[in-house]
């Protein structure tokens, strides 16, 4: 475990593995790190660094009920106070739904940090009806029912870390009412992602996975993303749950896409390497 601290809030992250292969993996939604608690071991004994963060609001970071902290352009700006706090240069940086999207903002804003993008499930265009629907009555429920969250917080928060999708889903209850009410008013306040424009300006590598049936996170959407993006490819999963259930495929497939991100580097380093030993 290791932590941070950025714009006077800790941030939280976890590490597997070390090297000159860095990989930013985000969470979804009111989720934390542990999503990546298998992902991670894996990618490390590919050879990668994998640092897995917890954004402002989520998991073991600090989560302050403030609305103006929480945006996906703020998010983005963690994910760079991160690699200064490790002296990465650049890095992949990933991630699932809110990580997604966080990733896109990373990549438009600070390209030079960016080496590639690992995309799930993006929520852009095509999900805007959906994310409505089910978030705004979620943020109502929390406002208005706070004593009866904050009981349920304490109660599952006393459980044992046990199977990862029970996990996954006890993550989400465990937190407190009243900072999960701000993420969910700063994000549904701003925009949820870089506009089609901007996201055609990405130019680096970029693996997509998409999801059918899946109204929060459109297969179509992730069909966009690929025909906007320079130098994308796409892997499309079985359902929401293959990469929790039966991950194996997946996992390889984002492993040689990160082989490949790194040979090409390797490549485009070697020129530079030849012209600084023929000057010394």
């Amino acid at each position: 475990m290791g932590e941070f601290t950025y714009e006077g809030y800790r941030l939280s992250y976890d590490e597997y593995g070390a090297g000159d292969r860095p990989i930013v993996l985000i969470h979804g939604l009111l989720m934390n790190r542990h999503m990546f608690e298998r992902l991670g071991p894996l990618l490390a004994e590919r050879g990668n660094r994998v640092i897995a963060l917890d954004l402002l609001g989520h998991g073991r970071s600090d989560r302050p009920e403030d609305l103006q902290r929480y945006s996906m352009p703020l998010f983005a700006y963690q994910v760079t106070a991160l690699l200064d706090h490790l002296g990465i240069e650049s890095a992949v940086v990933g991630g699932t739904s809110l990580g997604a999207n966080v990733t896109l903002e990373a990549a438009v804003r600070f390209p030079e940090r960016v080496q590639a993008l690992f995309v799930e499930m993006p929520v852009l265009d095509n999900a805007l009806s959906a994310v409505a629907a089910v978030f705004a009555p979620i943020m109502i429920a929390l406002r208005f029912g706070r004593p009866v969250f904050e009981a349920v917080s304490r109660a599952t928060a006393m459980l044992p870390r046990s199977y990862f999708l029970v996990d996954i889903g006890l993550d989400m209850v465990r937190q407190r009412p009243g900072p999960s009410v701000s993420v969910l008013e700063g994000l549904l306040l701003g925009e949820s992602s870089p506009r089609s424009a901007e996201r055609r300006g990405i130019e680096q590598p970029a693996l997509i996975v998409g999801h059918p049936n899946d109204p929060l996170h459109p297969f179509s959407d992730a069909g966009m993303l690929v025909g906007e993006l320079a130098n994308a490819r796409q892997i499309d999963a079985d359902s929401i749950f293959e990469w929790r259930l039966n991950p194996d495929r997946l996992n390889a497939g984002l492993a040689d896409f990160l082989d490949d991100v790194w040979s090409q580097v390797e490549e485009e380093r070697r020129p530079e390497r030849k012209a600084r030993m023929a000057g010394t």
